[in-house]
């Protein structure tokens, strides 16, 4: 399947979002693990604002290249 002119970006987008969130996320259970207890502001922000955008830009991506393929 060969892109088209004109096709979102958010899926690539969301995806690398989610990514970076559930890494974030990863790293926050590990420094508990470790004992740590004062995190960091931006990994809790990352953490918890990387995974639900990512999620819903990937799926609005989906929604709108599936929308546009009935075309």
């Amino acid at each position: 399947m060969q892109a088209r002119a004109g096709d979102t970006k958010l899926v690539p987008v969301g995806v690398t979002l989610f990514g970076i969130g559930l890494l974030a996320v990863v790293a926050i259970f590990v420094l508990f693990a470790t004992g740590r207890t004062e995190l960091p502001v931006w990994l809790n922000v990352t953490a918890g604002l990387g995974l639900p955008v990512g999620l819903a830009l990937g799926v609005a991506g989906v929604i709108r290249n599936a929308r546009r393929s009935r075309r």
